[in-house]
């Protein structure tokens, strides 16, 4: 017989805050004007203006946030998983420092594990 897991509400939020946190505070600094930011340096590397970067920023604050909302998870996952996927191949194809991919690879690597939990306990929650 399979025993289904109970989904744990503190686990449920504890994942959503903690994504939203992390992506809500990096989009936050590329917001950052100062002109010695890393931010401002790393996308006028990228080439395609500093419209960019405050694109950037607003897509990973509205996607942390959507993350929040349940109904809006999924939208809020997308967003995070695209940008992210964006992020890993700048670093391999236009600034050809492949060692560099690894940190969006890990916060791609946990938006997806934390949408993948949370999808699993809401299944678990409606096989009740």
């Amino acid at each position: 017989m399979i025993q289904q897991r109970k989904s744990d509400p503190a686990t449920n939020w504890a994942l959503r805050v903690i994504i939203a946190v992390v992506f809500s505070l990096v989009g936050a600094e590329k917001f950052s004007s100062n002109p010695a930011s890393s931010w401002v340096h790393v996308f006028a590397a990228i080439g395609l203006g500093q419209w960019f970067r405050y694109f950037t920023g607003i897509v990973e604050i509205v996607g942390g946030l959507l993350f929040l909302i349940p109904a809006a998870t999924t939208v809020g996952a997308a967003m995070l998983i695209a940008t992210m996927c964006g992020a890993m191949i700048v670093h391999l194809f236009v600034f050809r420092h492949p060692g560099d991919a690894i940190f969006p690879g890990l916060y791609l690597a946990a938006v997806v594990f934390a949408y993948a939990k949370l999808r699993d306990m809401r299944r678990a929650e409606k096989g009740r």
